[in-house]
């Protein structure tokens, strides 16, 4: 019997594992390999690994783990989850049972693309979610924002520090009238009508195609769309969620466990709104220590 399983093997599984190989616990992290930054072609703000593409990091981090003896990485999927804590049972999908008296998730979420030609396909590299990756390489140009909701107010205000060009898409929303004045007094234009389409054109530049005919043309395109996990084994669990506004996340306490007892997560799986390496790897640090620490006697 392991002492953890970690199912996910990005930047919050293995940063977990890091933690419980050096501490000399048996560890087994189950990894597709379906990393949700692998469509960026560069990570940003991550101290030590500043502007290096996310593919090289994991690997890079992979390389390092090797070194620690009571760690083993599977390339495997996680089918279904049994047991209590300290005789938690995990099925792969290759028909292999582990055993485990600890368990981290870090099998991270998935973006539900709208139904828009070009937006999956240029997701990461004309369309993004998050200025703190990717605003400074796109500073003082001209930015679009999808309009997703309330929220998406918030996201003009923190446009601000990057670029004082900002145009709105309303894409069907109906923005309330005390918010349109707000961003007329900000001359953030608004452009209503629904995105029919993405065209990419340069490096990142999009041209939006709409419903009202008009295209209109942005050097950068943030949009927001909303998440889900990218397996449902908290589902089996029963574990409790928390509604955040672009989907559920799991809930947890101060040292990273789930509702359930020995089961711990980590990465955007348990906290969706702060989609970063450097958040996932603190998190799955944390969990990886706190899940060592509930095994001592």
């Amino acid at each position: 019997m392991e002492d953890v399983i970690i199912i996910g093997g990005s930047f919050a599984g293995l940063a977990a594992a890091l933690q419980l190989g050096r501490a000399r616990r048996k560890v087994t992290v189950l990894d597709t390999g379906q990393r949700r930054n692998r469509f960026a072609g560069r990570s940003h703000g991550v101290l030590g690994h500043d502007h290096k593409p996310p593919s090289d990091i994991w690997a890079e981090a992979r390389q390092q783990l090797a070194r620690y003896p009571t760690i083993t990485l599977l390339n495997a999927r996680a089918d279904s989850i049994t047991g209590a804590i300290d005789n938690f049972s995990v099925l792969t999908g290759d028909g292999e049972s582990l055993g485990a008296r600890r368990l981290i998730l870090s099998y991270g979420v998935v973006d539900q693309m709208p139904d828009v030609p070009g937006f999956a396909e240029n997701w990461g590299a004309s369309v993004i979610p998050c200025p703190y990756c990717d605003g400074f390489e796109v500073a003082g140009q001209h930015w679009g924002l999808v309009w997703s909701g309330p929220q998406s107010m918030n996201q003009v205000k923190l446009f601000d520090d990057w670029t004082d060009r900002l145009t709105v898409f309303a894409d069907g929303h109906d923005i309330p009238p005390d918010v349109r004045a707000d961003l007329a007094r900000r001359n953030t234009p608004v452009v209503d009508g629904r995105i029919t389409g993405i065209a990419r054109h340069g490096d990142h530049g999009a041209t939006v195609k709409l419903d009202t005919g008009a295209d209109a043309v942005v050097d950068i395109l943030f949009a927001h769309p909303r998440t889900k996990p990218s397996a449902s084994l908290h589902d089996s669990l029963s574990l409790a969620t928390v509604d955040t506004s672009t989907g559920i996340a799991l809930k947890t306490d101060e040292r990273r466990e789930t509702s359930m007892p020995g089961v711990y997560a980590a990465g955007d799986l348990a906290n969706p709104g702060i989609p970063s390496v450097t958040t996932a790897v603190w998190q799955g640090a944390m969990a990886g220590i706190f899940a060592q620490q509930s095994m001592l006697v």
